[in-house]
């Protein structure tokens, strides 16, 4: 699912338990550490809920369901793409939507009230600001359990989640969708790694989705995980937010 990113970064720390997700104007940017390749992968780097995580020109925001308690009313348009989709879902829209209208409030200098999020034919997000397009402004929203994600980028972007504590139970019935090289980066008692590799895969199909709508769907081979790495000219980076990990994928390099 997926549309560009800048962004202003000064405010309060991130929320903790219970916290809201932050208004327009307190995004505060995350410090993103350098990622050595050919290391020992010791864990992903952390994401902290309602900090703004930037990388190159792309940025994720990423909460859980049960703190964001101040989501706005959707739209008209948006309560009817919500309609269609399944209950768990349809139940964490609000939410993920506002993650979303944060990010493109903040990338393109106007009021969060301004922003709507809807649907379109592939199934991908795109913004509308004022009630016409958003200029460059590429989008991807994920959900994972009670763990909401929303991604921007000023091209095709994809985002997914994955709850670790599920990895286990996935390994059986994905084992058929993973190469042997991927299932040989998972591992055998590597939870975190498990979710990574499938949220690598589901995030690239996004991206992908967002850079070729037409074109029929590749699945993307996960070729490392720290750096994270995916064949042809994806960019990729993974964190982890409580127990979950998220992958951003975008369809080419990060960028600047």
């Amino acid at each position: 699912m997926s549309r560009r990113a800048t962004s202003s970064a000064n405010g309060p720390a991130p929320p903790g338990p219970r916290a809201a997700a932050p208004a327009q104007g307190a995004l505060r940017t995350a410090p993103v550490a350098p990622e050595a390749p050919g290391a020992a992968c010791p864990g992903f780097l952390p994401a902290a809920p309602g900090a703004l995580h930037r990388w190159g020109r792309a940025g994720l925001l990423v909460a859980r369901h049960r703190d964001v308690r101040r989501a706005p009313p959707l739209s008209p348009a948006e309560r009817c793409a919500a309609a269609s989709l399944p209950a768990p879902r349809r139940a964490a829209w609000p939410a993920v939507l506002f993650l979303a209208r944060i990010l493109v409030a903040d990338a393109l200098g106007v009021p969060a009230a301004e922003v709507e999020i809807l649907t379109g034919e592939d199934g991908g997000p795109y913004a509308l600001v004022g009630g016409g397009p958003a200029p460059g402004v590429h989008l991807s929203l994920g959900r994972a359990g009670g763990h909401l994600a929303a991604a921007i980028a000023p091209g095709p972007v994809g985002v997914d989640l994955r709850e670790t504590s599920a990895a286990a139970a996935e390994h059986r019935p994905a084992g058929h969708a993973l190469s042997a090289r991927e299932r040989a980066l998972a591992g055998a008692d590597r939870p975190e790694a498990l979710a990574a590799v499938r949220a690598l895969k589901e995030a690239a199909a996004k991206a992908d989705r967002g850079a070729a709508p037409d074109a029929a769907p590749r699945p993307a081979a996960v070729l490392g995980l720290c750096p994270p790495v995916l064949a042809g000219r994806r960019s990729a980076r993974v964190w982890r937010t409580g127990d979950a990990v998220v992958a951003l994928v975008l369809a080419g390099p990060p960028g600047p």
